[in-house]
């Protein structure tokens, strides 16, 4: 028996890489020693070291989904007028950096010529964080991205400045348990019926104890119809989170009369002046209406100039709420208050508020 030691196989994925290979050289050549920061115009960060260097950051909004040609582009333009470094944020957005200020200009034309709108910093609409939707998500019930481009569309001239009391940060959800975020506007689905169960595939697709216990509020169980074994939902538990859909095809939620879309307000994730908070229901029960989502927009639309119009400096979307009060919110963006606001569930132990289960 030999016992030479074998070296095992490197695993072929090692996580997140190391962005420090990615960064600018005076990035990382000052990292940690930044002094402070401005921003000459909206767009354009620029920060300056202990040690007196400069960095100017551009941003511009891009598609989420792109092409090749598109990224190609992108790359060309910071070879020809960046110093040839690039990153992406999470809100997709691409910032070209460079440390000679006569750069920045040409950057902004180039990125203007090929129609990317500089922006998103400061007090404007930040590029709106979404999900994939119908062009890559298994589970959606509508397409984010069609949404985004929509209100970005209705929201540019709000991207391109910054003349908000603060950010307004906007998401966007396919589904109602894969993704989104809390922020100070939320486009979500909102699904209004249990699941249509097709039994004749459920036991050919579904693995049964899974779906059961993938079920938040315990509204699934196994049946047999037909002489099959198959789920049944029981109605008066079902929250209509959609859930079961994804383990389970067969147990279908979409639907034109079941999927539509609510609006929610005042969250944010960050723990500037006040606490970080869940957004409120606005709106629900606008039309799932692609592709461009013109009752979304102009509920946004209304919101985002009620904000803008009202709120004090500095105030984020659910501060000002907090001050004025609900009540003048629905008066100030002319929205009704509807059955949908009130929080009527009786299956957890005060409300789905206060417990770890799903809440739409």
């Amino acid at each position: 028996m030999s016992t030479e030691r074998v070296t095992p196989r490197a695993a072929d994925e090692l996580g997140v890489p190391d962005h420090i290979q990615y960064m600018h050289p005076t990035l990382v050549k000052n990292h940690g020693n930044w002094d402070w920061h401005d921003r000459p115009r909206p767009g354009v960060l620029h920060h300056v070291s202990k040690t007196g260097d400069e960095v100017w950051t551009v941003r511009a909004g891009t598609q989420r989904q792109m092409d090749v040609y598109t990224i190609r582009t992108l790359c060309d333009i910071g070879d020809d007028f960046a110093d040839g470094h690039v990153r992406f944020t999470t809100r997709s957005n691409i910032e070209f950096m460079v440390t000679d200020q006569a750069k920045v200009d040409p950057l902004i034309a180039a990125l203007s010529e090929h129609g990317f709108p500089v922006g998103g910093t400061g007090a404007s609409v930040s590029m709106v964080s979404h999900t994939q939707g119908w062009l890559h998500c298994d589970i959606p019930g509508t397409d984010a991205s069609g949404v985004v481009k929509g209100l970005m569309d209705m929201l540019h001239g709000e991207f391109i400045d910054e003349k908000m009391p603060n950010r307004v940060r906007i998401t966007t959800s396919c589904c109602q348990i894969n993704c989104g975020g809390q922020g100070d506007i939320a486009i979500n689905v909102q699904y209004t019926k249990p699941p249509k169960i097709n039994h004749d595939l459920v036991a050919n697709v579904c693995e049964r104890p899974a779906v059961v216990a993938r079920c938040p509020v315990a509204a699934i169980r196994p049946a047999m119809v037909d002489g099959k074994p198959t789920l049944e939902v029981d109605e008066k538990k079902c929250i209509c989170c959609g859930a079961c859909y994804p383990p389970c095809p067969p147990m279908q939620i979409n639907g034109d009369d079941s999927t539509k879309i609510a609006i929610w307000v005042g969250g944010k994730h960050s723990n500037a002046r006040t606490k970080p908070t869940f957004h409120k229901l606005a709106v629900a029960n606008l039309p799932n209406n692609a592709p461009h989502w013109p009752e979304v927009n102009a509920v946004v639309k209304r919101i985002v100039e009620a904000y803008k119009t009202d709120a004090k400096h500095w105030e984020r979307m659910g501060e000002w709420i907090d001050r004025i009060g609900w009540g003048r919110f629905f008066e100030l963006t002319d929205l009704a208050f509807t059955k949908h606001h009130l929080d009527t569930w009786t299956g957890a132990r005060k409300s789905m508020n206060t417990s770890a289960h799903i809440h739409f």
